[in-house]
């Protein structure tokens, strides 16, 4: 029979499970009305500040103050609609039926700007077809199969572009420039939107899985932490040596035929297990840091652990965050690899005990 402590630890690791999994899809939004959903939708008369989404539709009727971003979905600014500062956009569509008063920056699989659509400064696009019908009152650079410029189409500024130019190019008021450099590379300008949600996201999964860690197995992870503190060199060498190793020996096995399908899985083994050393080493170094201005709290050492190893990930400076976020990497690979092989070992001893508790005679 299955004790409640048991049933409590699969009904946790059931949960993690499905959040992790349940979160790949998930949309992501930040508003001043904490709207969510597959949709984000921004009703006419509604007001928001800023509007951010992922891996869904962002259908703009109302009033966006500032920015809007969006990765992975369709976009679309209605003619009700406004945004006030920039629009940057990766994803499937992006239609601009109202005014957009900043910069524009899409890669997606297509770009219509109507005839009610203004874009108040630069346009910048790397798409499969741009439909221009609208005013831009900057410069415009498009990388895409077909470029169509409309009647009522206007740029006040200069044109860029790749690709087939179609259409009323008297609609340009400057130069018109063929760059085959441009092609559809819009990821610059959309890139450091995208990584910044990416780290936001890797944080949340891995102060999940550091949560189910710390509820599921207090008494190991503490002693993770504790060997840390007590031999960082000891550790240190130890991740070292395990991060070097397991890969060679699962080259190795790779190699033999029958060995191949143990290195599959092995592989995977060790992702995980760098995966769960990343988290104890950052859990542990915070919590030896917090230890020494008196804070035990061993919840506060995992989020504060994980969201600066986060930070370190996003420094200017270069390697130094990838530096440091390696050697506790290794802290808390080498200290985790020390508490499961003690507690392998005293789980032999145990076992010898009791084997040896079982041949005494029995008492006359």
């Amino acid at each position: 029979m299955v004790g409640s402590s048991t049933r409590s630890r699969l009904v946790v690791i059931a949960v993690v499970v499905f959040a992790v999994v349940g979160t790949v899809p998930v949309l992501v939004a930040a508003q001043s009305n904490g709207q969510t959903g597959g949709t984000i939708v921004v009703e006419e008369g509604e007001t928001v500040d800023t509007l951010e989404g992922i891996a869904g539709s962002v259908v703009v009727r109302g009033t966006v103050t500032n920015d809007v971003s969006a990765v992975g979905g369709d976009v679309r600014i209605e003619p009700t609609g406004s945004v006030g500062g920039d629009l940057e956009a990766a994803g499937g569509s992006v239609t601009i039926a109202g005014p957009v008063e900043g910069d524009v920056n899409v890669g997606a699989g297509s770009l219509i700007l109507t005839e009610n659509g203004t874009v108040g400064q630069d346009l910048t696009a790397g798409v499969g077809s741009a439909t221009i019908d609208g005013t831009i009152d900057g410069n415009a650079e498009i990388g895409a199969e077909t470029i169509r410029l409309g009647e009522s189409a206007s740029i006040a500024g200069d044109l860029r572009y790749d690709g087939d130019l179609e259409g009323n190019t008297d609609a340009v008021a400057g130069d018109i420039v063929e760059d085959s450099s441009l092609g559809v590379d819009v990821a610059p300008t959309i890139q450091p939107f995208a990584s910044w949600l990416f780290t936001a996201y890797a944080l949340a999964v891995n102060l999940l899985l550091g949560a189910a860690l710390l509820a599921l197995f207090p008494r190991f992870s503490d002693g993770v932490a504790d060997r840390v503190a007590s031999g960082p060199i000891r550790s240190g060498l130890v991740g070292l040596l395990v991060s070097v190793g397991i890969p060679v020996l699962l080259i190795a096995l790779a190699i033999t035929v029958i060995g191949l399908p143990l290195s599959l899985v092995g592989g995977f083994a060790f992702g995980l297990l760098l995966w769960i050393g990343t988290i104890y080493g950052r859990f542990a170094v915070a919590a030896w840091l917090l230890s020494l201005v008196g804070l035990g709290n061993r919840w506060l050492a995992l989020i504060v652990g994980l969201v600066a190893g986060a930070a370190l990930g996003r420094l200017p400076i270069p390697f130094v965050g990838g530096v440091v976020n390696l050697l506790v990497l290794l802290l808390g690979l080498g200290a985790l690899v020390r508490a499961l092989y003690g507690h392998w070992r005293a789980g032999r001893k145990r076992g010898r005990e009791r084997r040896a508790g079982s041949d005494e005679p029995a008492a006359e």
